[in-house]
C-alpha cells in the first residue's frame, strides 16, 4: 500500500507542479501586461482626441506621459503605445511651448526622440511627419532638415483626408519655401479640401497663408464639382472677398 501511494504522489506532483506554474505565471501577467493594456487603451483615446485638435484640462497630458514614462522605452513595449505616447509628448510640448517656464528645447527634443523612434516603425504615417516638422521648426527654425520631413509627409500621404486639415495651412504659409513637387501636392491638397467640402477650412487658408498664391489656387479649382466651386465662391463673398473661381459667375449682390 505504501508503495502504492508513493506512486500516486509521484504522478500527481508534475500536475501540482504545472498549476502551481499557470498559477505564478497569472499572477505575473496581472502585475505587468495587464497595467501596459490599460495604459495602451488611455494613451489611444488621448492620441485621438489629440488627432482631432480636442483641448485638454491642464495636467492631463502630462499625468499620461508620467504614465508612460515607466516603460524606459514604449515603442518597444508596444509600437501602438510608441506611436500614441509620441503624438502625446509632440502636443504636449506644443503646449508648454507658451509658458515661459518650461525648457521648450528640452521637451521638443524628448518629443523629436520620440517621433523619430515611432517613424523608424511606421515610416508611411504622414501626422508623424508633420509632427517631425513642427520640432524641428520649433528647435532649428525654417530649414533643408526641418522642411524635408513636411515633404516626406506630403509623399508618403499626398491626399490623406484629416491630415490635410491641419497640413494644408503649414504647407501654403512656407509655399515659397518648397520644392516644386511639393508644391504641387499642396495645391493638389487644396483642391481636394474645396471638392471634399471643407469650404470653410480652404477658405480661411486662401485668406490667410495662402493668399499670395491666390491665383494658382483659385485656377487650380477648375476641375473641382460645380457645385462645391459655387459653394466656396459664396463662401468668400461672405468674407468679403472677390475671386475669379473658373466656371463661375461673380455675382455682385449680396448673398442670401
Amino acid at each position: 500500500m505504501g508503495t502504492r501511494n508513493n506512486l500516486i504522489r509521484m504522478r500527481d506532483t508534475p500536475v501540482s507542479a504545472l498549476l502551481l506554474l499557470l498559477g505564478v505565471l497569472g499572477v505575473l501577467w496581472v502585475w505587468t501586461v495587464l497595467p501596459s493594456l490599460r495604459l495602451s487603451a488611455v494613451a489611444r483615446d488621448v492620441a485621438v482626441r489629440i488627432r482631432a485638435e480636442e483641448r485638454f484640462k491642464p495636467g492631463v497630458l502630462h499625468e499620461v506621459v508620467v504614465q508612460l514614462d515607466q516603460y524606459t522605452k514604449p515603442v518597444l513595449l508596444s509600437p501602438r503605445i510608441g506611436r500614441d505616447g509620441a503624438t502625446i509628448q509632440v502636443r504636449m510640448a506644443e503646449e508648454n511651448e507658451r509658458k515661459a517656464a518650461y525648457d521648450v528645447d528640452r521637451d521638443m527634443a524628448v518629443a523629436d526622440e520620440a517621433l523619430r523612434a515611432v517613424l523608424s516603425i511606421f515610416p508611411a504615417d504622414p501626422f508623424l511627419w508633420l509632427k517631425l516638422y513642427s520640432t524641428g521648426k520649433t528647435r532649428h527654425g525654417f530649414g533643408p532638415d526641418s522642411i524635408k520631413y513636411l515633404a516626406q509627409s506630403y509623399r508618403v500621404a499626398p491626399l490623406d483626408g484629416w491630415v490635410a486639415l491641419r497640413r494644408n495651412k503649414v504647407g501654403l504659409s512656407i509655399f515659397q519655401m518648397l520644392a516644386e513637387d511639393t508644391r504641387k501636392a499642396v495645391v493638389s491638397e487644396f483642391v481636394g479640401l474645396v471638392d471634399s467640402g471643407f469650404t470653410d477650412t480652404a477658405a480661411l487658408n486662401l485668406e490667410t497663408v495662402g493668399w499670395t498664391e491666390r491665383e494658382r489656387l483659385l485656377a487650380s479649382l477648375v476641375g473641382v464639382n460645380i457645385i462645391s466651386r459655387q459653394a466656396f465662391a459664396k463662401r468668400l463673398a461672405l468674407d468679403g472677398v472677390k475671386a475669379s473661381i473658373p466656371g463661375v459667375e461673380i455675382d455682385e449682390r449680396p448673398w442670401p
